[in-house]
């Protein structure tokens, strides 16, 4: 199956009963699965007037008690920016899938690209932190939704999963195991009594549990600077309160988060760092390269917010340098800068989108950095 299907199946076998999206390429092929497929196991699919509703709409799922997903793709994901932030001030679990074209604005609707990598992790406004990640394969788009799912009930946040339009349109082998061994995480309930119930007070994990509406909570959800008790405080020690947990629960879980994919790192003198699509391509260059005498390793980004600096920071001390496979002009390479510093030359393969980077652009970058 497509990627796109993938994702949507594994939608599915995470426990997802809403779907509510705009048509956009190249993301449609996720609505049009999820249209057929959420009917037959008693789930609801909308489509809604826009990309700003299908973002609201996922949110109210979300409330209701539902495990809720969208999908769309850069202008879409442009429209949805104010939503999402109104979805992690909230604390509302849900999955966001982006299958990236080339932009800006209108751009390249049926051509690949990976210039959202920013927009993701700061396109609404203020300070926040997110969870991103990319798949490189329909196989592991499957199991990344899965994954999404998980990290947005266990984190009480939206989850991104920021693929490519050559991932979400190739066709490729894809092992759906049996609904038995797939085992969803489940929404922690509240405890104790409903009328004193503190919608936004921490457990141990930083993380406060969420109800449902229906359930008898007494409950307050505003998008506007909050308490404990989800009440409007329009005070500066509100805000730091607030804004403490909301970064502090994916900060200090990063270790639990983060997920990367090393081959070849131990003798590693040059390190290739990607993500998605390019992935595979500098999987086959670092391969090439080998075969070439270059001591070339990979770093594969499966988690790409929060970022993996501990792990360029170590790596940094020990290889002569980085080169970023991307397709976008360097966005996720001026992280790999910021981690390095002065101890490691980066180097970048990328451009505006379109195409797919070919391993030979890729050796010809490393042959003439180093």
């Amino acid at each position: 199956m497509t990627g796109d299907e993938a994702c949507a199946e594994g939608a599915l076998a995470a426990g997802c009963r809403f779907f509510g999206a705009y048509p956009i390429t190249p993301a449609t092929e996720i609505a049009e699965h999820m249209s057929i497929r959420l009917p037959e196991v008693g789930g609801t699919f909308i489509q809604m007037e826009d990309e700003i509703g299908a973002m609201a709409s996922i949110l109210g799922a979300a409330w209701s008690g539902r495990k809720s997903m969208t999908a769309t793709s850069g202008p879409g994901f442009s429209l949805m920016m104010e939503n999402i932030g109104l979805g992690v001030v909230t604390e509302t679990p849900c999955v966001v899938v982006n299958v990236q074209r080339g932009g800006p604005s209108t751009g390249l609707p049926t051509m690949t690209g990976q210039a959202d990598m920013m927009q993701v992790r700061w396109g609404s406004h203020g300070d926040y932190e997110i969870i991103a990640l990319a798949p490189a394969s329909a196989q592991e788009i499957f199991y990344l939704t899965i994954t999404a799912f998980d990290l947005s009930e266990t984190y009480r946040t939206p989850v991104f999963i920021m693929t490519d339009e050559v991932i979400g349109h190739m066709s490729e082998k894809v092992v759906i195991p049996e609904a038995a061994a797939i085992k969803p995480r489940t929404r922690p309930k509240p405890k104790g009594r409903k009328d004193r119930f503190l919608l936004y007070k921490p457990d141990k994990n930083g993380v406060a549990p969420m109800p449902a509406a229906g359930q008898g909570y007494h409950v307050h959800v505003t998008g506007l600077t909050h308490d404990e008790k989800g009440y409007p405080v329009m005070a500066v020690e509100a805000q730091e309160q607030m804004m403490a947990r909301l970064t502090r629960k994916i900060l200090d879980n990063r270790a639990d988060i983060i997920r990367t994919e090393g081959q070849q790192l131990d003798d590693a003198e040059i390190v290739l760092v990607s993500y998605g699509i390019s992935a595979r391509t500098s999987r086959a260059a670092m391969v090439q390269a080998r075969a070439r005498g270059m001591k070339v390793g990979l770093l594969r980004l499966i988690t790409v917010w929060p970022f993996c600096e501990n792990q360029i920071r170590e790596l940094s001390e020990r290889v002569r340098g980085f080169v970023t496979v991307e397709i976008n002009l360097g966005q996720v390479h001026l992280e790999v800068q910021r981690c390095a510093g002065a101890r490691a030359a980066c180097h970048l393969v990328g451009h505006a989108g379109g195409t797919v980077i070919t391993p030979e652009q890729v050796i010809a970058k490393i042959e003439e950095a180093f």
